[in-house]
Formats: C-alpha cells, structure tokens, sequence
C-alpha cells in the first residue's frame, strides 16, 4: 500500500504558525483540539515538519490537539547551525518553543533524528519537555555507516542525489520514481540556508581530530526512560539493523514494539495507515496497555 499511502493530503489539514523563540523565528503546523501531541521530525537534507506529518495529522487531530514544529536549522524556521554544541541548542531551542507554547505536558511522537533525540531527553529527564507517552519511529539504537546512509550524509544538492536520498528512507519505488515528489523534496532541501544548516554538521578545522556521528556506539541510557513507549520500526529499514527496535525496547521498562512489513525508515510517511491506528490505541491506551504489532 506504499502508493495509497501517498494520496493528497485534504485541504492542508492543518495551519502554519510562526512565533518568536528569543529571536528567532520558528515555524510550527497546529490542528485539532484536545490533549496535546507533539510530532518532532527526521533530519534528512530538506526535512521539515510537513514532509514528515502531513499523512498523519488528519488522522490525529480528530481527536488530539497537534503541534509539529520545524526544528531549529529545518523547514521554515531560521536556519542557525551551533557549532559548539549542535544537538544542545536545537534541543534548548524546542524547549523553549514549548515554553513559549504553554505546553507543560504532551505526549511526543518523533521519526528518527526526532525520535532519537526524544529518546535521549527522556532518558536525560529535560526539565523542558514534560513526556507523558512516547513514540519513537525509526529512532535509538546504532546507526550503521553503511552506503544508504553515505546517500543521506553525502548529498550534493542535486536532483539525482533527492533521488538517492528517498531510495534510503524509503522501501516502496513510489517515493523516488514520483517526479513531482523528488521535486518537492529537492526544492526545500535547497532552500536559502537549507543545505548549509545540514552539511554544516559535516565540517570540522583542519585542526581538530575526526569526528562521526554515524557507526558509533549508541551512549544512550535507555534504562532511565520512565514514561510509557512505543517503538515503532520499518522491517526494510535500511538505515538500521534488523531487529534493532527490540533491542532497545529490552532497556526500556514496559515498552513495546510494533514492526511494519515492507516499510522503510519514515513509516510515518510510508505506511500512515498502520502507524496511524498505532498512535491511535497507544495515546488512547492506559499505560502498559499491549500494543499489536
């Protein structure tokens, strides 16, 4: 069901809100009403939160209050890279939107450099991000240097390197062959600042020892997550081992996995049907409550 998934999304479900987060302007989409979910998107070249949300937030905001904002450096928001501590101020950053928001507690859904992160704030217990259930889509675990992350890391700009890209994230054939998708794609991935706000993770002085985000030992202590989780994992990921998702979900207490046949790294793109009803039961459910995989 890879094509069906990728239907037209009704009416852009959802609006855009830009805000000042001490002076910096961010952007975030917001639908529906009710308790509060907020959705953290990938870090692809060109990722933002409409790529990652857009089949989904439909779905969601029929019962749920939905925030998805662009992390700092991505979409629509001000395309700043710290140098000093990348992933500490993108976190402050979204924290302090969050305070800017008045969202004391959400429940959170992130799909991989999101969920990665989300993992890692819970596990860090940050006083900014008030967790009640947690999603984490293609998130945590060791992430291989292989050659379908070397098409995510080493992207050119060009159109054939969007293609390479989708064919990484993605299982089905639909996402890539789509002319008009790659365009889209590769049209955000260029945006004024876009590609310099991610390929500046990539730069170091010539003075200064290699550095690898990738194919390094996953540090986070798993063990310390204490709010209910779910881990939801493409069984064709090919940016992650197989079986990777129950290995963390071991560390995690009460957690629970939910793997998706023929789906790759952003189930929430390519299968937002299943991830749907997933979110669905998950949010509705009393903690612990089993979840079908």
């Amino acid at each position: 069901m890879n094509a069906a998934a990728k239907v037209p999304v009704a009416a852009k479900a959802y609006r855009n809100r830009f805000v000042n987060v001490d002076g910096i302007r961010t952007h975030y989409l917001e639908a529906g009403e009710g308790p509060l979910v907020v959705l953290l998107h990938s870090g692809e070249f060109g990722g933002c939160a409409e790529l990652s949300w857009e089949y989904l937030i439909p779905t969601l905001a029929e019962r749920y209050r939905v925030i998805a904002p662009d992390w700092l450096g991505f979409g629509l928001t001000a395309k700043i890279h710290d140098f000093e501590g990348k992933r500490a101020r993108m976190i402050a950053h979204m924290a302090r939107l969050l305070e800017v928001l008045a969202v004391a507690r959400a429940s959170f859904v992130g799909n991989s450099m999101g969920a990665t992160f989300l993992m890692q704030i819970a596990a860090e217990r940050h006083p900014g991000f008030g967790i009640d259930k947690l999603v984490a889509i293609s998130g945590g675990g060791w992430m291989p240097e292989n050659e379908a992350r070397k098409r995510l890391t080493h992207y050119d700009g060009s159109p054939e390197g969007m293609v390479g890209i989708l064919r990484s994230l993605f299982e089905g054939s639909v996402w890539h062959s789509d002319e008009d998708y790659v365009r889209r794609r590769h049209a955000l991935s260029i945006a004024p600042g876009a590609w310099e706000a991610v390929a500046a993770a990539r730069f170091r002085s010539p003075n200064a020892p290699e550095r690898k985000e990738f194919g390094q030992a996953d540090a986070t202590n798993y063990e310390a997550i204490g709010v209910p989780t779910l881990l939801i994992a493409g069984a064709e990921d090919k940016l992650r081992l197989p079986g990777y998702a129950g290995e963390v979900a071991k560390r995690i207490a009460g957690s629970k996995v939910a793997v998706i046949p023929g789906c790759g790294h952003c189930a929430n793109i390519e299968r937002p049907d299943i991830v749907g009803d997933l979110l669905l039961d998950f949010l509705a459910g009393e903690a612990g409550q089993p979840v079908a995989a």
